[in-house]
């Protein structure tokens, strides 16, 4: 579905507009196509922290241009600022001095990660810099414009610099394009290193995923995305979506199970179904979601249970499941698909809101109690474009979709990509995240 009003302010009369009355101006994002660079342009590097001399190694490991100095006449496409030497507030004054000289000059949609050492991994005065970062990277990513993000990079103090790779490689390509404003967190990958690389288009090859509510929307894309990553995808959905998945499963030469997932046996079958055809499931997407709106003073029993039975009960039973089967492969990876109504809230979403932030609950809970390099993570959408936003009243559609920095609605594929790097076997050290896909919405997030 075209945005009608970003093709509006690209004409002469919208852009007058625009100029004269301060209304919000959406520029086209930047988004990955198959067989482009990761990063277009050049990465301007900085800070002096303990990341900072390994850095342009995996830069180069990525095929990613760096340099300390453009060259006059050149514009960043990227800017990367190791901020973990940062240990008291008047050191904080180093991001000024990066930053601020390279703000008018840098590419549309351009990628600003900042590096820092998780506050809880330290004290005094250093913890209050390192906290200072996330006021200062949500605020860049709302003032930036074009297109532009940006992140913070929290790393544990014991992590190596390789842990950063699948990171740095989504947050400063155009598959983060709809993600801004973000704080991750990135831990030691424990007894089980993550695993190396070696085809950054086809990091998923030989693995198997796992994507419930496949059939279409954001499901399908999600689908598509391993796909493209190399994965073998075993897509799950309703019988009434049955014709939709099994032509998928076809187009991607992949497999389906056709199952309501909130079945008494559904785990149960989903562990069958993988372990017997597939050996066990390395990624395991828990997209399928509906939603039954009502003011809480007007909810019915059975629009409560419904939603909390397919968006919060099945995820949780059919994850532990599998992993009480070993059904989850070493090095597996497990994804919830929560919300930003389960972070801010929202009128006659109880039911969801609460299911959504039960996702994010789950993750907490399991994050923590898994192993072997096995990890849970969550994206949370914003206002995502698709077939059922279509249907919202138009003045309510248009207030959400430029209620965010990038004054426009996401796509399915934003989703996807932002689960495509959870997924990624480099990404072990990325547990227990919930990272918002909602082009930093301007409340509640």
């Amino acid at each position: 579905m075209s945005d009608r009003y970003q093709a509006f302010v690209g004409t002469p009369i919208g852009k007058l507009l625009v100029k004269n009355l301060g209304l919000p101006a959406p520029v086209r994002l930047d988004r990955w196509r198959e067989g482009a660079p990761l990063v277009d342009g050049t990465v301007l590097l900085g800070g002096d922290g303990r990341l900072a001399k390994e850095l342009p190694g995996l830069l180069d490991g990525l095929g990613v241009t760096h340099a300390t100095e453009l060259p006059e006449g050149t514009r960043a496409k990227g800017l990367v600022f190791d901020a973990t030497g940062l240990t008291d507030a008047a050191a904080l004054a180093a991001l000024r001095a990066f930053f601020t000289p390279q703000m008018r000059n840098l590419a549309p949609c351009a990628r600003l990660v900042v590096i820092g050492t998780d506050p809880a991994h330290t004290s005094g005065s250093e913890r209050v810099a390192q906290r200072a970062l996330e006021g200062f990277t949500r605020s860049l990513g709302k003032e930036a414009g074009r297109g532009t993000t940006a992140q913070l990079v929290y790393v544990a103090p014991d992590a190596s610099a390789s842990t950063l790779t699948s990171t740095l490689a989504f947050l400063l390509s155009p598959k983060s394009a709809y993600v801004s404003g973000q704080v991750v967190r990135i831990g030691t990958t424990g007894t089980h290193d993550a695993a190396e690389v070696t085809d950054w288009e086809k990091p998923l090859a030989g693995k198997v995923a796992l994507v419930t509510g496949a059939s279409r929307g954001i499901g399908e894309q999600i689908a598509r995305v391993l796909h493209r990553d190399g994965a073998t995808v075993v897509g799950v959905d309703v019988p009434q979506a049955a014709d939709d998945l099994v032509k998928l499963a076809r187009e991607l030469d992949g497999d389906h199970l056709v199952l309501d997932i909130t079945a008494k046996d559904a785990p149960q079958r989903i562990a069958h179904h993988l372990q017997t055809k597939h050996g066990g499931v390395d990624v395991v997407v828990h997209n399928a979601g509906i939603t039954r709106d009502k003011k809480l003073a007007n909810m019915a029993e059975d629009r409560w249970d419904s939603v909390i039975a397919v968006n919060l009960t099945a995820p949780e039973r059919i994850t532990r499941e599998l992993l009480a089967q070993g059904v989850v492969n070493d090095n597996g990876r497990i994804v919830g698909v929560a919300s930003i109504a389960g972070i801010a809230g929202n009128v006659g979403q109880t039911n969801y809101a609460a299911s959504k932030a039960g996702v994010i609950g789950l993750v907490d809970s399991l994050a923590g109690e898994v192993s072997d390099g096995i990890t849970v993570n969550a994206v949370a959408p914003g206002f995502i474009v698709t077939a059922m936003t279509a249907a919202v009243p138009f003045a309510t559609r248009e207030v959400g979709q430029r209620l965010n920095a990038m004054s426009q609605g996401g796509l399915p594929v934003d989703v996807a990509e932002t689960i495509a790097w959870y997924a990624n076997p480099a990404s072990t050290a990325v547990n227990g995240n919930v990272v918002r896909v909602c082009g930093q919405m301007m409340l509640g997030a």
